[in-house]
């Protein structure tokens, strides 16, 4: 009697999409997958499917290379990535580890690597998000990529009290996220997004879904709690939630260095097969409707001049959003 697979075999449908439909990846390709020992299970999906194609790959296990929180991704772990083609990371997120995914990213991006990036990932999302059609939400990110990079302004607003207006500039790119992987961005997957960094972004964002980073796991959804967020002139001016622990957290994270308040993301979710939050940022940020991050602005991709060593997103829902003056999305479903 054969062993059973070091893996659920729900998890394949997903894996396979990852593999062959989001990173197209050649049997003569190089990978590596990064993951850690909560997330094995998945990350042992995603090389077996690497494996099934042939591709010379190495499985790293965060742990065994360095105790965590990590402070920097362990050398050996960048050796590899140096010469990889392709790259996974499919890990939970910890208190303080971002600067040790921008090390990662930093050679992601200096050699091109096509990197899927799934922090968090868990099985509700291998089993929902990424069975997508991530052809379908290509081509609606396509679509509204193109709009976007036409308009001055982005105006939003949401049943939970949302009324947020941008400001756009050309000197800024807008970046398609779809789930198809290039060279040029690295993505996140489940995909399903398009994003720029804004001129200047005004108003009330009502954060009914979720928050980022480290918080996503320790405070989940948020529609019984919301976090409202005042900005004006692209900063944090204020925060309020009936949970207080949260909105001290927050407030504390957008006040890491200097631009850790300023909006560095802003972001149109496109993955149309999603419809309802499910309390990880990973898939609820590709929901259909805006969602902004702030801290760190992409400015490799987005071509921004400013940094931040933080970066941290906010998800709404139900948003109606109007690029110039086309309305483009009522209630969360588009209008395309």
């Amino acid at each position: 009697m054969s062993a059973p697979p070091p893996f659920d075999p729900e998890f394949l449908p997903g894996a396979r999409n990852a593999v062959r439909v989001c990173l197209r990846i050649q049997p003569q390709e190089k990978v590596t997958v990064i993951t850690d020992r909560e997330t094995q299970e998945i990350a042992r999906s995603i090389a077996s499917e690497v494996a099934a194609l042939g591709s010379p790959h190495r499985l790293w296990t965060l742990e065994d290379e360095a105790a965590r929180p990590l402070r920097h991704m362990p050398q050996p772990v960048l050796d590899d990535l140096e010469t990889s083609q392709v790259s996974v990371f499919a890990a939970q997120a910890q208190t303080g580890e971002l600067t040790s995914r921008m090390e990662m990213t930093a050679v992601v991006n200096r050699k091109r690597i096509r990197h899927a990036h799934m922090v968090n990932i868990n099985r509700q999302i291998m089993l929902e998000g990424m069975r997508a059609d991530f052809g379908k939400v290509d081509e609606l990110s396509r679509r509204v990529w193109e709009m976007a990079g036409r308009a001055h302004h982005v105006r939003a607003e949401t049943p939970a009290g949302t009324r947020l207006q941008a400001d756009l500039t050309e000197k800024y790119r807008w970046i398609k996220t779809s789930g198809i992987i290039s060279p040029e961005k690295w993505g996140n997957l489940p995909g399903g997004e398009v994003f720029t960094t804004p001129a200047e972004v005004n108003g009330t964002y009502v954060t009914d879904g979720v928050v980022g980073d480290y918080l996503c796991g320790k405070y989940g959804n948020l529609e019984s709690e919301p976090l409202s967020i005042r900005i004006e002139k692209n900063r944090v001016k204020e925060v309020h939630s009936a949970n207080r622990e949260l909105e001290d957290e927050f407030w504390n994270y957008t006040h890491t260095d200097e631009n850790s308040d300023r909006v560095g993301e802003f972001a149109i979710g496109t993955n149309i097969e999603l419809k309802h939050v499910i309390g990880h940022i990973l898939q609820d940020e590709k929901l259909p409707g805006i969602h902004i991050a702030f801290g760190n602005p992409y400015g490799e991709h987005t071509g921004a001049e400013w940094y931040s060593g933080t970066h941290i997103d906010v998800v709404g829902t139900r948003f109606s959003i109007w690029l110039d003056d086309r309305q483009i999305m009522q209630d969360g479903k588009f209008l395309l």
